[in-house]
């Protein structure tokens, strides 16, 4: 029997303590004394977020088929246990084994938003492992961070050990053999650094010295060691079928954000928005082989007892074999009970027709994301969708029995005016007018219909990573101006508006596009009792506020200005394929409002081309 780290008195105090206890179905337990590396794997949020990360489950099940590596999962404690550790002096554990972190060789972090940044102290603090890494001893693990926000690796470089640059599956067999290797000659921490840092796609922060000009720019960011490489190279999976795919995902005690079994249809996507960043990251877009998709949904829905399948993707619509997987579902588990879920679809017939069969439509809304109110505004940003396309799907669907529509939207965007603002009211109140033109005898009650902003953040490797954001003031300054919009709509009885928290939206803005520096900010808002961020109960700008004062770092400098094109990123030593070159031209044409096709429709050149693999070479053979 495995002893729990938490005795039962603690686990009778805090909320879930499922949340800490380890051993729901599938998860892996092995004989620590047979494996050569433990790696504990965590997602620096609690655990109902971070179980309901695909990443992790794919990273966890490719570790645990490797004979010689046991991977465990680790998560944030929730602030009621945080507080009981620290005064007891309880060291943060893994799952499985309920082993503290701190024995483990390796700690691996996925770093998925910016606003986890300091629960990834709060992981290193409470696993007693010194919270840089220049201060870490041969005692301590290796700590690898990887995920989208790795990216720009900088505001968090004097914390890892290592990055990981791309997708997972890559060249992590060979960083453990070379481990490995080291720790049979007796080799240092150092020693295994040195040799990881040849690896391609692996950054190793603390080979690199960065300089500043007098107005705060970056003047350069060299290596100064010879095993440390000028420029880092994203790991890319280009043959889909070859990678593994978790057949029987662990199954959590609780219910968790995304309670489910999913199902990656593809990676990337075709469509080039110029504010999204995932769209960039993640090309070239490739597809997942359908019939191994259908022996991975029967084996995942009997493996778990998940009552869902989704199907993940970042524009599930343009996956080619999309009509062909949704139907073998609808058929196969019509009579099972199984709901089917549908995320990043395009409303057009064929997506509406599909839902049609997959959702119960009185209980369900349908989901469109114009991201701007006025064309022009969706030219600038390259969103490929007219006002037509939208009106067309919302009648279609109204005339299929929805009532309800959610429309997403985004404010601050480059260009932007009071106009394009006032659009979005415009545009919402189309969408209801749509509604109410059907006969009255054939509408499904009222209709409701409602409209979110977020606030636009500019992300590394965009077109939009030129821009500039505004003080959190002017923020909520357009969001009135979209609410007052609302206000003077035909239908506003009809019509909901809600918008993003600013505040959040301007820290979120310098963690993205921060150097070196801001790591020190960082570290003092931990310190004054900065975690969650994310959670809006949690958050607390005034303290953020006081971590910039202290540290004479000033938001406005990372913000609130628009950036040279020939200015040096403290990201540009990376490689993700996408050309910077590309990145440019395209922040041209958004300055001309002018649209660049698809990848299915025209080649824009961007530099992925280089990989010969995935939509670059479709129908090219």
């Amino acid at each position: 029997m495995r002893k729990l780290a938490l005795d039962d008195e603690i686990l009778l105090k805090i909320e879930k303590p499922a949340r800490y206890i380890g051993g729901e179905v599938n998860s892996v337990m092995k004989d620590k004394d047979k494996v050569e590396v433990r790696f504990a794997m965590c997602f620096p949020d609690v655990y109902e977020i971070g179980m309901s990360h695909l990443g992790i489950q794919i990273l966890y099940d490719m570790f645990n088929r490797m004979e010689d590596v046991w991977c465990e999962r680790v998560y944030s404690p929730w602030v009621d246990l945080d507080g009981i550790m620290r005064r007891e002096d309880i060291p943060l554990f893994a799952l499985e084994s309920q082993d503290p972190i701190r024995d483990f060789d390796f700690l691996g972090i996925t770093i998925q938003y910016e606003m986890c940044y300091t629960n990834i102290l709060q992981v290193l603090d409470l696993s007693h492992i010194p919270l840089r890494s220049l201060e870490r001893t041969e005692e301590d693990p290796i700590v690898i961070g990887g995920g989208p926000c790795a990216y720009n690796p900088e505001p968090l470089a004097p914390f890892f050990d290592l990055f990981y640059i791309g997708e997972g599956e890559t060249v992590y067999r060979q960083l453990l053999d070379l481990y490995k290797e080291n720790k049979k000659r007796g080799g240092s921490r150092m020693d295994f650094l040195e040799m990881a840092a040849s690896v391609e796609g692996i950054y190793v922060p603390a080979f690199y010295t960065v300089s500043y000009h007098e107005d705060g720019t970056l003047a350069s960011f060299t290596p100064d060691r010879s095993c440390a490489p000028v420029t880092i190279k994203k790991q890319v999976v280009m043959d889909m079928e070859e990678t593994t795919y978790p057949e029987a995902p662990v199954v959590p005690f609780i219910k968790v954000t995304q309670d489910r079994v999913v199902l990656e249809i593809q990676r990337g996507c075709i469509r080039g928005c110029r504010f999204c960043q995932a769209g960039m990251l993640y090309r070239p877009t490739r597809e997942r082989n359908v019939e191994d998709l259908k022996e991975y949904a029967w084996k995942m829905l009997k493996n778990t007892g998940h009552e869902e399948i989704s199907l993940s993707s970042l524009s599930s619509s343009d996956y080619s074999q999309l009509k062909e997987i949704v139907t073998f579902l609808i058929e196969e588990f019509k009579d099972a009970g199984i709901n089917i879920s549908l995320p990043s679809l395009r409303i057009d017939a064929f997506s509406l027709d599909v839902m049609s069969k997959v959702q119960d439509i009185r209980k369900s809304s349908l989901t469109f994301a114009p991201e701007a109110g006025s064309q022009r505004m969706r030219n600038v940003i390259n969103k490929g969708l007219t006002e037509e396309d939208i009106l067309e799907g919302a009648g279609a669907a109204f005339e299929g029995g929805w009532n309800k529509v959610k429309l997403y939207f985004m404010l601050g965007l480059p260009t932007e005016t009071q106009e394009d603002m006032e659009a979005i009211a415009v545009l919402a109140d189309k969408v209801a007018r749509r509604y109410y033109e059907i006969p009255k005898e054939q509408r499904n009650g009222k209709c409701q219909i409602t409209a979110s902003s977020s606030f636009f953040i500019p992300k590394p490797f965009t077109p939009f990573q030129w821009a500039k954001m505004y003080k959190n003031e002017e923020y909520i300054a357009r969001a009135a101006i979209v609410k007052h919009a609302f206000q003077n709509q035909l239908n506003r009885k009809s019509l909901k508006y809600n918008w993003h928290d600013a505040e959040v939206t301007v820290l979120e803005g310098v963690l993205a596009r921060g150097d070196r520096r801001v790591a020190d900010v960082i570290m003092t808002a931990y310190q004054m009792g900065c975690i969650y961020d994310a959670w809006t109960e949690h958050f607390d700008y005034e303290k953020w506020l006081k971590a910039f004062e202290d540290n004479g770092l000033d938001i406005a400098f990372y913000n609130e200005r628009e950036r040279s094109l020939d200015e040096l990123f403290p990201w540009d030593f990376i490689d993700i394929g996408v050309t910077k070159e590309f990145l440019k031209r395209e922040w041209e044409h958004a300055m001309k409002g002018e649209v660049t096709p698809n990848c299915r429709q025209q080649c824009s050149g961007c530099g992925v081309a280089k990989w010969k693999g995935g939509v670059c070479v479709e129908g090219k053979n």
